[in-house]
């Protein structure tokens, strides 16, 4: 297993991990390319320029490979901005592959680390997960030997009957020939005695090879229906929310294809073997073979019920990283697959899908909304897929309310509804019914309600494990534990800006999410009280316009004021951090500073909006922002991105050429530009803070100033006679 994998399957991607990435390499790129990059030699190309080069040129043909697969699955919208990445390795390590050999060469190192220095219980965990995968592909493989061997043994035991049959009837018209010849009739009959004998001992062994491999196809097909693919079920639940954890079918389909074979391998050699009884009046198994070819059948039975899955879950092609929210009248796609890919059954599988099947009565009682698909939606699995697989991609589904919903107790976005893809499976006298039913999926009639929606999608996919679903969850909606309501929230981060939360922003939201001494997070709190509102629209604004900031780790994001107090209060004059504003519900993000020029003052300036940042990125706004006082001159004042990155260095200068002509005209921009009036005494900022105490300050104490810029050669400024040591005042640039 790649290393990276180990990581994920430990949940190590947060703390020191997420710290290690933090500022020296985009982490969506070691996920995106982690096994190519660990196939290459980085501590050799770290000190070799030519190797250096060679492990350079491999990655970025494993990137035009991987797009390239993904054009022909007509899968780019879905899938990694393989380009992106090329363009950000070539902008920063085309002339200096060795910087990055070195990089590489060093995280690789750290997460060696990190994994040796992971708990005994996750280190055990992941070596019980390999030791079970590796174990359940030894005993599929076993299986089909053993068959192979069945296959041989039942081959030899025809080759006998049939020179039994031959001698028989040999011996029968010699004794015709050469009546009262005694001892040629008694060596005929010897013979043929011998070679039933030899029959007999065969049929036997035969027998006990078919028990053998039944009783292992039991424990697989056991192993595969109740263990492996609920757990892979589970992980699809966690993916479709934004857990990064593996959901390919890969080994799944083959070992339900290897077993499906070997069933019906088994099934055919029974069929001959019974035949063979019948034609030479063989011994009396008729009743043990037909009790194994039952058994058999059930066994196939079973495989097959269980081998349809809904590979890609319901979702809109406008927000692929929300699935399960479908919109009235829009369309939406969802993708099955038959897990027992044999050629034989191709063409055979003509799939269904039926909006709610089966649930009609829990509709009605609790007076649900109703819908129906627009058109008939049928699809025949074929093997036309570029990978050869039993798939159909069902890409024009859209909804239509056919019954409208009075006085329901739960509301339109807590309505859970689900879509069943069925089929009938005929084959070689064997026949089934075979359903395959997606997670429980939220369908909304306005853009409006979609955040709405997410939350109540998160909620019930990190509750509802089992199946049947529970689609009257919202009734009555358990609480969740803090602990997997700040997993899901930090899955909400990595998947809109490939960078998570670490330990000090989730604590941040914890306290203001939290309030309950057990540590639980009660749905009406989290849904009501404009939590979720807020967080959403920060997820907005980082996919809008702060994707490469929040990735590169240049947000610092959730942090409180009193937090940023702290963290900027003994740094040098002009360092900064960017923080997500606390009042603004629709997602904005202002930066606080440091300055010592008379007193040590925290200044915030009034935070950007979307609406603010569409007009101009946040890098150009931080290198072109500026502060203009009475008898100073205007000044940037943003030096040092927390804790030490001079500013160029994190954001760079700014690109854009405003002074080039267009038409005629010569470009223009706006200056993001603070006016101080001129202050009055302000109180000084502590340079000791006592974290417990500090808790009862009022901010109060950091938003009551305005800026003294201490600009070279610009006249001291005394503050006026103050009435009283009271300052109270208000300042424009701290209204967040």
């Amino acid at each position: 297993m790649a290393q990276w994998q180990q990581l994920l399957k430990l949940n190590l991607l947060q703390g020191g991990l997420a710290q290690l990435y933090e500022r020296k390499f985009p982490r969506h790129i070691r996920h995106s390319l982690c096994f190519c990059i660990e196939s290459q030699d980085w501590d050799s190309a770290a000190v070799d320029k030519n190797k250096a080069g060679a492990c350079f040129r491999a990655l970025l043909q494993y990137l035009e490979q991987q797009w390239n697969r993904f054009a022909q699955e007509s899968n780019i919208l879905h899938g990694p901005d393989f380009p992106g990445m090329k363009d950000y390795l070539l902008a920063h390590f085309r002339d200096e592959p060795r910087n990055l050999a070195i990089i590489l060469s060093e995280c690789l190192r750290e997460e060696k680390k990190i994994l040796a220095s992971a708990s005994p219980e996750q280190g055990c965990e992941s070596a019980a997960v390999e030791h079970k995968l590796t174990e359940l592909d030894n005993g599929v493989n076993e299986l089909k030997q053993q068959t192979l061997e069945l296959k041989k043994e039942i081959k030899s035991l025809e080759d006998m009957y049939e020179n039994y049959d031959y001698l028989e009837k040999t011996w029968q018209s010699k004794e015709e020939q050469c009546v009262g010849l005694a001892q040629s009739h008694a060596a005929g009959r010897g013979e043929c005695l011998n070679q039933a004998n030899f029959i007999l001992q065969k049929e036997q062994t035969v027998l006990l090879e078919i028990v053998n491999v039944l009783k292992r196809a039991e424990q697989t097909v056991a192993a595969l229906t109740e263990v492996e693919l609920p757990e892979w079920k589970r992980r699809q639940q966690m993916s479709c929310i934004g857990s990064p954890v593996d959901t390919s079918l890969d080994h799944l389909q083959k070992w339900f294809t290897t077993v499906a074979e070997v069933l019906l391998q088994v099934r055919q050699q029974l069929q001959k073997l019974q035949d063979h009884n019948k034609k030479y009046n063989g011994t009396d198994a008729s009743s043990l073979l037909g009790a194994h070819e039952e058994l058999t059948l059930s066994l196939l039975t079973l495989l097959l019920a269980n081998a349809l899955v809904v590979e890609k879950q319901p979702v809109m092609s406008s927000t692929p990283q929300r699935p399960l929210i479908v919109k009235t009248g829009v369309r939406f796609s969802a993708t099955v697959r038959f897990l027992a890919n044999l050629p034989e059954f191709k063409g055979l599988l003509k799939v269904k899908a039926v909006f709610d099947k089966d649930v009609e009565e829990i509709l009605t009682i609790n007076r649900l909304r109703q819908f129906r698909f627009l058109r008939d939606v049928t699809k025949v699995l074929d093997v036309d897929e570029p990978g050869g697989d039993l798939v159909a991609e069902f890409a024009h589904m859209s909804l239509k309310e056919s019954r409208v919903k009075r006085e329901s107790r739960v509301i339109v976005t807590e309505e859970l509804h689900i879509v069943k893809f069925v089929t009938e499976f005929q084959f070689a006298g064997l026949g089934c019914n075979i359903e395959a039913s997606s997670l429980p999926v939220v369908v909304v009639s306005s853009s409006n309600q979609m955040p709405a929606a997410w939350a109540s999608v998160m909620w019930c996919n990190v509750l509802s494990s089992s199946e049947p679903r529970n689609l009257l969850l919202f009734l009555e909606p358990p609480p969740l534990a803090w602990q997997q309501l700040s997993q899901v929230l930090s899955w909400q981060f990595l998947s809109v800006g490939q960078r998570g939360l670490d330990e000090n922003q989730l604590s941040m939201l914890r306290d203001r999410i939290v309030d309950a001494p057990e540590g639980l997070v009660h749905w009406d709190r989290f849904k009501n009280e404009s939590t979720w509102t807020w967080i959403d629209g920060i997820l907005d604004l980082i996919k809008r316009h702060l994707v490469d900031l929040w990735r590169d780790g240049h947000i610092m994001g959730f942090v409180s004021r009193k937090r940023t107090n702290v963290l900027l209060r003994a740094k040098p004059t002009g360092t900064f951090l960017l923080r997500f504003s606390e009042s603004n519900k629709e997602g904005a993000i202002t930066f606080s500073w440091v300055d010592h020029a008379k007193e040590p003052q925290l200044h915030a300036v009034d935070p950007y909006t979307k609406d603010d940042l569409s007009k101009m990125s946040m890098p150009d706004s931080i290198c072109r922002y500026s502060v203009k006082e009475e008898g100073n001159p205007t000044r940037n004042p943003l030096l040092y991105l927390y804790p030490d990155i001079h500013r160029d260095a994190a954001f760079g200068l700014s690109g854009t050429n405003f002074s080039a002509q267009t038409n005629g005209y010569i470009g223009r921009t706006l200056v993001p530009t603070s006016v101080f009036p001129t202050p009055p005494s302000s109180p000084q900022l502590q340079m000791e803070v006592d974290p417990e105490s500090s808790a009862e300050e009022p901010w109060r104490a950091q938003e009551l100033f305005h800026h003294q810029l201490d600009v070279p050669g610009s006249p001291v400024w005394s503050p006026p006679a103050a009435p009283s040591t009271e300052v109270n005042f208000y300042d424009p640039c701290l209204n967040i």
